[in-house]
């Protein structure tokens, strides 16, 4: 059925009235005859509306004798009247055939790229490694083998466990599962070292298999052999064990912080403006020339990449130059206010480093102050454990 209607608008048909008392008879002729109608509408009980063929539409007039119904035609569509009625306006019609040849070209391009299921690994250096295989916007879908693609990067990439790439239109969706790299582990038949993944000082020592080589209040630093891998015996002499226990330490995390006692606050008026450019592939047109009336402001870039429907884009993108104008404010801290706005920014950041907030045992707080600014420096000491397993390499 839609097959028809789509030939029809090809080759043009026309929607008519039939008016009379036998309708029901009319539309019967109709289908004996294989006349094909459609949009039918019954306007009144002895009056309908239809669209029919113009090649059907001549076979009208012995149906409507026979049936005693009267046919008028209402309107004439299709493209073969469309070319008649713009015949006059051969620019307007020859823009129009353009615009539409270059529709199907760009169809056969990528024009969007869009990468889902990223966490760990940045967008950015997503598309990075796709443009060094040639998968990038502008690539011809003509060809493009993307499961040559796709197992090339997992190859290529161990943080990578899965890559989808799914092309739509002119869109493309590259659906990314990231591996989940977890430490070398050590078998327990296999020789290994305890060693400290961090700088701290020794507060308890527990080996459970091999030697303990430090014990509390101890300073070691990064890689320091806690547990030795091995035991000494008098009749056995030395020899080599898996290393087990736990050593934790007391480290320190520490955050600095400068306040300037006088400082400038930006406080937004509410005015905005906005200047337009057009990007059409790599060619960047202005649309509005000259800077920003405002004195002082802050600039905000936004863009838009124009499409047709839900997955074919154009290769146009509107950037959106956004000037926000602000006045400056000037701000004068006491050194007091200046050392608790510096203690609270510093504790902040350190408590979004420390995971287990009860591990820590102590918090010190350092003030420099000078006539310019004040600097705090916060330090936590914390109890962690700081022992990881290192295999020994002979």
């Amino acid at each position: 059925m839609y097959f028809k209607i789509l030939l029809n608008i090809i080759l043009g048909y026309v929607t008519v009235e039939v008016e009379g008392y036998f309708i029901e008879r009319f539309i019967n002729l109709c289908n004996s005859q294989k006349i094909f109608l459609w949009n039918l509408k019954r306007t009144h009980s002895t009056r309908i509306i239809i669209n029919i063929g113009l090649k059907d539409f001549k076979k009208l007039k012995p149906i409507a004798k026979k049936t005693k119904c009267r046919v008028k035609m209402q309107k004439k569509k299709g493209i073969p009247f469309l070319l008649h009625r713009y015949q006059k306006r051969k620019l307007f019609f020859i823009f129009f055939l353009i615009i539409g040849l270059t529709t199907i070209a760009l169809s056969n391009f990528v024009w969007n790229i869009e990468i889902t299921g990223n966490e760990n690994i940045s967008s950015e250096e997503i598309q990075k490694l796709l443009d060094e295989n040639d998968f990038k916007i502008g690539k011809c879908k003509i060809g493009l083998k993307t499961k040559d693609l796709i197992q090339k990067i997992r190859l290529e990439r161990s943080d990578i466990a899965w890559i989808g790439i799914e092309i739509k239109g002119t869109n493309a969706t590259v659906k990314i599962v990231e591996a989940d790299l977890k430490p070398d582990i050590i078998a327990e038949d296999e020789y290994c070292n305890l060693i400290a993944t961090k700088d701290g000082m020794i507060t308890k020592v527990t080996a459970q298999n091999g030697t303990p080589l430090v014990k509390e209040g101890d300073i070691v630093t990064k890689g320091t052999v806690l547990v030795g891998g091995w035991l000494e015996g008098k009749y056995t002499g030395t020899r080599y064990v898996h290393a087990n226990g736990d050593v934790q330490a007391k480290v320190w995390y520490s955050e600095k912080e400068k306040v300037p006692l006088k400082q400038l606050e930006k406080a937004k008026t509410g005015k905005e403006e906005n200047k337009y450019s057009v990007k059409i592939n790599n060619f960047k047109i202005n649309l509005t020339k000259g800077v920003s009336k405002f004195k002082k402001y802050d600039t905000i870039e936004t863009s838009k990449k124009l499409k047709l429907f839900s997955n074919f884009y154009l290769p146009i993108e509107i950037y959106t130059k956004t000037f926000q104008e602000y006045e400056e404010k000037e701000l004068i801290y006491t050194p007091e206010e200046a050392k608790i706005i510096g203690e609270n920014l510093a504790t902040k950041k350190l408590e979004e480093l420390i995971e287990n907030k009860e591990s820590i045992v102590n918090k010190k707080v350092y003030v420099e102050t000078t006539a310019q600014y004040v600097e705090v420096e916060v330090i936590y000491e914390v109890i962690e454990s700081i022992a990881t397993k290192e295999k020994i390499v002979f």
